[in-house]
């Protein structure tokens, strides 16, 4: 199967939780032919959350992939969840999209997974445009929700259209319609959205439509030389014209058009597909991807989205079942065939590529199955065993290694203890099969005390785990609470040698090395190893093995509780070798001046610090400022509107176990929360002393 690369657009739908992301979608399977009824999220009918665990909770939980044509364009898009805690499918959606359209919502605007889902946009430099959905909320404000896109994220929004109304039907002026700023006429919806009726602009919204239009020819002035020429000559603009300049500038990434409406109702989601159509990218738009050779690591290689190019793509998710995990990967470049064979560069792997299959929401599409597949698609795929989420696959005559996925690092954790021998063999069968699936999953079992720890992003992520454990595997497991994940740095610095000289197995092996350990706050996990000792003073094979040396100790735990390290660099500053020099020599040695340097850098422990967001009611607020002050949280910002206060606040993990139970006493259920991981900050010498051995 192959498409012409102007037609196709690879997009995501990301926002906040609640923002509409999913109703959003619903609308354009309807709109574009691909499904007759729309599903609604409190019906637990819609497409793309067909897990029982979403359909409960009235949440996405799982990126899914839905394909349908608007238009002249073929659309494949990633319906992403809007809770932090389930941020990885985000992360590794946006790794491979092409564009993305994020919804806000009319009434609470930029929120603080909006922040989120933009920086990581920004990442990956996708470009997008906005959405701003629930326009007939009350409260519901278009030009305050624009002026929050521009001054909170630093962006450049650039509104197309602008709203007939605002609010519920019982206000003075209920949102009813949009005017389009390029066209210049306004466009009411019946029958669910599917019918679009194009009218000339009332009289009394024609000025205020004038200006909204002059505002946003400004803003693509500097984007195009012939728009800026007829402006200035007083002649009328086309309108083609107009949509080239927006869709320069959003490929640049310099401005962000934005559409409105209300999914729910149907309106202006006519807007988001022409949207996605007129303004986000074809492959062809994006630069060629770029790797490195795994048989020449200095040597870049590049692919360009073309069908004569060696084939690569990336893995991006896997769905684990009995009959054969199904991969999700995005072809970057040639042709990838049903019985084929490619080349796992990662794990150094020949791998099979037996089926290639059509996605439709997280399952194979009934009737989807394919041939071949060309560049700029994403396709699921059956029959490969090694690869995993991040890893490439490739031509073998012509490999490449692309850029992996980097998930952020658990920061809860939860023992569960199997009821027998039979269940726990399950259990590590399960879990293996979990952590295919989830790259933001993580489970380690303690030989000791036959627990098995179990680690996420948060409460709500081992809650979901938990319930497919017990539900959907039906295992017999006792489950404990969850509690926090610390980690271990050190305040103070040393420089340290440690020699090894000695006899082994009766021949004489030596070396000596010289290491300095210092904090640095830049290393999120783990420990930094850097050589600075001068070149060819060693041979590499024993600088080599100092280092996997300090990195295997710096994968074990602290002194003060065993807890993984972090924020920590060690720095190879000195080296002696002589003729009875062995890698294992060096290895002992390395490994002694590590531990003596952990133990007289001042341990210190540090504690996951959370960066929280609070939307109450304004009469509950200073209820709220004295519970957080009471959990070691700061106060960073807060903001009231329309009676509605946002708190942004830094607050220990620690002291937020069990939040959403406080929150609804505090409010009496009217107020609402979201938290992210922000950083690992030193916890206070009283927590300490809990683990001290």
């Amino acid at each position: 199967m192959a498409r012409k690369l102007q037609n196709l657009r690879n997009i995501g739908i990301i926002a906040h939780i609640d923002a509409g992301k999913t109703t959003v979608t619903e609308r354009m399977l309807f709109l574009s032919g691909a499904k007759h009824r729309v599903g609604k999220v409190d019906s637990g009918n819609t497409t793309t959350d067909d897990d029982p665990e979403e359909q409960n909770r009235g949440i996405t939980i799982y990126s899914a992939c839905v394909t349908f044509d608007w238009k002249d364009i073929h659309v494949n898009l990633l319906d992403t969840p809007g809770h932090v805690d389930f941020t990885a499918e985000v992360e590794r959606s946006l790794r491979v999209l092409d564009g993305a359209v994020v919804v806000f919502s009319a009434r609470e605007g930029v929120e603080a997974q909006s922040e989120t889902v933009w920086r990581q946009a920004d990442r990956y430099a996708v470009p997008r445009f906005a959405f701003i959905n629930k326009l007939d909320r009350e409260g519901a404000d278009f030009r305050r929700v624009l002026d929050e896109i521009k001054n909170r994220l630093g962006a450049n929004p650039v509104p197309i259209q602008m709203p007939v109304g605002q609010g519920p039907s019982h206000v003075n002026d209920p949102f009813r319609g949009t005017v389009d700023l390029i066209k210049m006429r306004m466009a009411t919806f019946s029958d669910e959205g599917k019918s679009m009726k194009e009218t000339p602009i009332p009289d009394e919204l024609l000025e205020d439509a004038q200006l909204a239009r002059e505002e946003m020819l400004e803003a693509i002035y500097d984007l195009s030389d012939e728009v800026a020429e007829l402006a200035m000559t007083g002649e009328e603009i086309p309108n083609d014209l107009i949509r080239k300049a927006l869709r320069e500038g959003t490929l640049a990434r310099k401005i962000q058009p934005v559409v409105c409406g209300s999914a729910l109702h149907g309106i202006g989601v006519q807007g988001v597909l022409d949207g996605v159509k007129y303004y986000l990218p074809t492959p062809l738009d994006r630069p060629p991807v770029e790797g490195v050779n795994p048989r020449k690591e200095d040597k870049t290689e590049v692919r360009k989205p073309d069908a004569k190019e060696p084939f690569s793509a990336l893995v991006f998710k896997i769905l684990p079942a009995k009959t054969g995990d199904l991969y999700w990967i995005r072809i970057y470049s040639g042709k990838l065939s049903g019985n084929s064979r490619v080349y796992c560069p990662g794990k150094d792997k020949k791998e099979n590529v037996a089926q290639l299959w059509q996605i439709h929401a997280t399952r194979k599409e009934r009737d989807g199955q394919l041939d071949s597949i060309g560049p700029g698609e994403i396709v699921g795929v059956i029959g490969p065993r090694f690869a995993v989420t991040g890893d490439t696959l490739c031509d073998q005559k012509a490999p490449i290694l692309l850029e992996s996925i980097d998930f952020p690092e658990t920061v809860i954790e939860m023992a569960i203890e199997p009821d027998s021998t039979a269940e726990r063999d399950k259990l590590s069968d399960t879990l293996e099969l979990l952590k295919r699936q989830d790259p933001t999953f993580r489970a380690t079992e303690n030989e000791e005390t036959g627990q098995t720890l179990i680690a996420g992003m948060g409460e709500l992520h081992l809650e979901v785990i938990k319930n497919r454990l017990l539900r959907d595997f039906n295992l017999k497991v006792k489950v404990h609470k969850p509690r926090v994940s610390y980690r271990e740095s050190i305040s103070g610095e040393k420089t340290v040698t440690r020699e090894c000289n000695r006899l082994h197995d009766g021949q004489q092996i030596f070396g000596q090395v010289t290491l300095k350990m210092e904090p640095d706050e830049k290393v999120e996990a783990g420990v930094k190893v850097l050589n600075r000792l001068p070149p060819d003073s060693m041979p590499p094979e024993f600088v080599q093995t100092v280092k996997d040396e300090i990195q295997a100790r710096g994968q074990g735990g602290g002194s003060i509780g065993s807890f993984p390290l972090a924020k920590i660099r060690v720095t190879l500053i000195g080296a002696e070798a002589n003729e009875f020099s062995t890698p294992m020599a060096f290895a002992i040695a390395a490994g002694e001046a590590f531990e003596e340097a952990l133990r007289d850098c001042n341990p210190i422990l540090l504690e996951p610090i959370m960066k929280v967001s609070i939307t109450t009611p304004e009469e509950y607020y200073g209820d709220f400022v004295g519970d957080l002050a009471m959990r070691r949280a700061q106060i960073v910002n807060t903001d009231t509107h329309m009676g509605v206060t946002q708190i942004i606040a830094n607050a220990p993990l620690s002291e937020l176990l069990s939040y959403s139970g406080v929150m609804r006493s505090l409010s009496q259920g009217r107020a609402g929360c979201s938290m992210e991981p922000l950083d690992y900050e030193e916890a206070p010498p009283e927590i300490a002393k809990r683990f001290k051995m």
